[in-house]
């Protein structure tokens, strides 16, 4: 550890996005940082590779540019001109048979007119939703699901067709279970005082309308892309801040998995880890919800049962490399599959047509991804890797009329990589604060808590490192070595 780092000692645990953002923010504060990470490497669901000699991201693939924290750190760890926005957004959806245009004019799939969904519904899917208007008002309280209240004054076809394919993308999730307060709070809120659905969604369209056209861009630098790309792959990010972390005096750790804590006075913690013993001023826990909630056990037991209870999805992406001259014309940036069909995937991206810096490090090839699995699917996730390919290229023949075989293949697994937000979930996380807040020097950062995205997470653990930083005592207690 650099010995020109005197500031209080901060041990994180987790070497996922979210820890690596509250590590970095704590080094650059000037605090003495060590960063656990129990597998053996950084980044958890970021994770650059390569397919046939072709570079491409084999987990999270773009950054949403609309929310300044993840622009920001890759900008400050020096990946600011390697940001890309993608070449093209258009996307579809693959339903009842045919790939539709994604329809324009909705809001998480929420449509505020009717026939922004003409094509993708069926007419009578399409006149049910103009029935919203003619319903009296529902009383959603605190929270709803998402898909109940959508399908109850527009009927399940919007939900079905367009919702749930949406939301399944970021969450892995059940639309009819998934929080509208967590997964889309702005409809929530407009919802909450319109007299309709239709008329909150018009609402939060011309709040969105009313920011300047390049606002995003502005923030940016890259036009107004809603999602925002880095060459070499959105993978790369974690390195970046690990060498940050390192530079500005931090400690990282691999094969280091924290299995217990226990305080030291009133405002010290030592964490073990295998046979270290760290002594920290403060610890953050950028770790998942169950192995946070076992180190809580002995401390919040009430934080700890309410993390115990966080659900998981697990998927997997399909990769696979075709040469270009076998490929048909393909359009757009891929398509996503509504889960009533009864498909194997639940999307599709055609990497080498969305991401630039694919297509330039493979000319000679085209690079798709296949996901599969949502919360429930578990059997999917665990089929054999040639069973997954195999169901992959069965359900992109249907959809494309793609008859190449692929020159190389690659699966790779998220299991329980997907914090589930059901009805009740901010709650839950405001409970969990409230039980660790009363725990001097320490916090909660995470996946698991603010959403899933990578801003979200990054928003997260500077919160987190914020509040350590902002109650610090400036003093050195000589500590923060193992003992």
């Amino acid at each position: 550890m650099n010995a020109d780092t005197t500031g209080p000692h901060v041990v994180v645990a987790g070497g996922g996005i979210a820890g690596l953002a509250a590590a970095h923010r704590l080094a650059v504060a000037g605090h003495r940082v060590t960063l656990l990470e129990a597998g053996s490497r950084l980044g958890g669901k970021l994770l650059a590779g390569e397919i046939a000699g072709a570079p491409v991201d084999l987990g999270a693939e773009s950054l949403l540019a609309r929310r300044p924290e993840a622009v920001a750190l890759a900008r400050t760890v020096g990946l600011g001109d390697r940001l890309q926005a993608p070449g093209t957004t258009t996307a579809s959806v693959w339903s009842r048979g045919e790939l539709v245009p994604m329809p324009k004019g909705h809001v998480m799939g929420v449509p505020g007119d009717g026939h922004a969904v003409e094509g993708l519904l069926s007419e009578e899917g399409v006149r049910r939703i103009g029935l919203d208007g003619e319903l009296p008002p529902t009383e959603i309280g605190e929270d709803i699901a998402i898909g109940a209240y959508v399908a109850a004054r527009m009927g399940h076809e919007v939900v079905d067709r367009l919702v749930e394919p949406l939301l399944g993308g970021v969450y892995a999730g059940d639309a009819y279970r998934i929080s509208m307060r967590s997964a889309v709070p702005a409809l929530f809120e407009a919802a909450r005082t319109h007299p309709t659905l239709t008329a909150a969604v018009r609402a939060v369209q011309r709040a969105g309308a009313a920011v300047p056209a390049d606002a995003a861009g502005a923030a940016t630098g890259l036009g107004g892309s809603v999602f925002l790309g880095v060459e070499g792959g959105v993978g790369t990010l974690p390195g970046a801040v690990a060498d940050a972390i390192r530079a500005a005096g931090g400690e990282i750790l691999t094969d280091a998995p924290v299995t217990a804590l226990r305080r030291i006075g009133a405002t010290g913690w030592q964490v073990v880890s295998g046979d270290r013993v760290l002594t920290a001023d403060a610890v953050v826990l950028a770790t998942p919800a169950g192995p946070t909630a076992a180190l809580l056990a002995a401390h919040a037991p009430a934080a700890s049962a309410e993390l115990d209870a966080v659900d998981y999805a697990s998927m997997a992406l399909v990769t696979l490399a075709f040469r270009r001259s076998d490929m048909p014309a393909l359009a757009g940036s891929g398509f996503l599959v509504p889960p009533v069909d009864g498909h194997t995937i639940k999307a599709s991206t055609f990497s080498s047509q969305k991401w630039r810096w694919v297509a330039d490090g493979a000319p000679d090839l085209f690079v798709l991804r296949a996901s599969v699995g949502r919360h429930g699917e578990e059997e999917q996730v665990h089929r054999e890797d040639a069973d997954l390919v195999a169901a992959s290229l069965k359900d992109l023949a249907a959809a494309t009329g793609l008859a190449a075989r692929p020159v190389a293949t690659t699966v790779t697994r998220w299991i329980g990589g997907l914090p589930q937000y059901p009805v009740g979930h901010l709650a839950r996380i405001a409970r969990v604060r409230e039980a660790v807040a009363a725990l001097p020097g320490l916090r909660v950062a995470g996946a698991a808590y603010d959403g899933v995205g990578i801003p979200a997470c990054i928003a997260s653990a500077h919160r987190a490192a914020d509040e350590i930083i902002a109650t610090s005592k400036r003093t050195d207690p000589g500590a923060g070595h193992s003992l």
